[in-house]
């Protein structure tokens, strides 16, 4: 009889020991929650570019399907194409191997507001001889004034 009630009681001991095979989700969360507070703030220091004030005037987006590279003046008067601080004398080179990998590359000039304008239109000059007939101006939209009723 001691036999029987052994293996009774074994049986018993392994259906009560089974693991709970359900997923703790809380553990997942609180992963998730971490990396999203991350990617939050590292996001906005992920942009780069040079610290420009533009000019806030009106007008509307270009539109196209080329490329565009944007070439920076600070208010020091320095040229950048990227981060990259570029002499002028060097721009026009370095923008035709640029344009050598695509024909529709269009210029886009970012000119802070206290840069000289004459560095500005030199610049604009420097292009136009050198066959860049797509060349503009970036600027920051105008603040829209809200009426008061």
């Amino acid at each position: 009889m001691t036999y029987y009630y052994q293996q009774n009681q074994t049986r018993r001991d392994a259906r009560c020991s089974r693991r709970n095979a359900d997923i703790n989700m809380t553990n997942l969360m609180d992963v998730m929650m971490v990396l999203l507070v991350v990617f939050m703030v590292a996001a906005p220091l992920m942009t780069s570019g040079i610290a420009l004030d533009l000019p806030k005037v009106g007008g509307k987006a270009l539109e196209g399907e080329e490329t565009s590279v944007n070439i920076s003046v600070d208010k020091e008067g320095y040229y950048y194409i990227g981060q990259t601080e570029i002499p002028a004398d060097k721009i026009v080179e370095k923008l035709k191997a640029i344009r050598g990998e695509n024909a529709q590359l269009s210029v886009t000039i970012s000119g802070d507001t206290g840069a000289e304008y004459g560095r500005v239109i030199g610049l604009m000059a420097i292009l136009k001889e050198a066959g860049f007939e797509k060349v503009g101006l970036k600027t920051e939209p105008k603040p829209r004034m809200v009426k008061k009723k």
